[in-house]
């Protein structure tokens, strides 16, 4: 049960840390937070209250985790959460918001790795081993498939949703949904082929590979999915493409 916290460090009575917990100089841990086993919260490092993490998750300098969310009609004294999985990197000058509805949460999920100046605003939900390049913000309400990854300067409107295995390339604006395993680049975002390098890196291929090929081109045309075999990424994309969506999808370059 060893802890290493800093003296200058300030850490709430009310706050929870885990076994092996490092806090360094001057970081802040306010009141009802939760802190897993061997996490490291660094130098000048703010875990506002409410925020919930497991374990082995890494907070470098100058981050805020939990700050109020901003939303000119948030009412602070509700309390909302920020609920955190384990063995994430937040790197410097990360900020994170808390969710705005009474009861509700913004949600990342485990073995993340987000860069320096990277924003996750209220009430997102991001999967599984995502991966924010420096300077990425999304909007509120946006959700993050799991191994999708943002690449620098990339920006994502409130309400979009980006699905599993999806690239944006660096500095684009989405303003609407990225269809799962699909890259998506100019501005504003619109597809252009399947994510051949993350498919390959999450173990999509063969038959699996050449599946996912024909739901694309398929897509691509406006036509439905109707026929196709099914496979896990199969069933998942036709749940994602069915669920609701406030942005609706982005539109698809004229080049393969």
């Amino acid at each position: 049960m060893a802890r290493l916290i800093h003296p200058s460090a300030i850490v709430s009575p009310s706050a929870s840390l885990g076994a092996d917990v490092e806090v360094g100089p001057y970081a802040i841990i306010e009141d009802d937070v939760e802190i897993g086993d061997g996490c490291h919260i660094d130098a000048h490092t703010v875990i506002r209250p409410f925020v919930i993490m497991g374990k082995g998750n890494r907070i470098l300098p100058n981050s805020v985790i939990g700050g109020l969310p901003q939303d000119t009609g948030f009412d602070p004294n509700h309390r909302t959460e920020v609920l955190i999985g384990d063995n994430n990197v937040f790197r410097e000058g990360v900020t994170v918001n808390r969710a705005t509805t009474p009861g509700s949460a913004t949600r990342i999920g485990s073995d993340c790795y987000f860069m320096n100046n990277s924003h996750v605003a209220h009430d997102c939900v991001v999967g599984d081993r995502v991966i924010f390049a420096s300077d990425v913000a999304i909007g509120g309400f946006v959700e993050i498939g799991d191994r999708a990854f943002l690449g620098g300067g990339a920006k994502v409107h409130q309400y979009c949703r980006i699905g599993a295995v999806v690239m944006v390339s660096g500095t684009v604006g989405v303003l609407q949904d990225v269809i799962p395993y699909t890259m998506a680049g100019d501005s504003p975002a619109r597809h252009y082929r399947l994510n051949i390098v993350g498919l390959k890196r999450a173990g999509v291929s063969g038959d699996r590979y050449k599946l996912l090929s024909q739901a694309f081109r398929r897509l691509k045309n406006r036509e439905t999915l109707d026929g196709l075999p099914d496979s896990p990424e199969m069933s998942y994309l036709r749940t994602w493409i069915s669920s609701p969506s406030k942005r609706g999808i982005s539109s698809f370059l004229s080049r393969s």
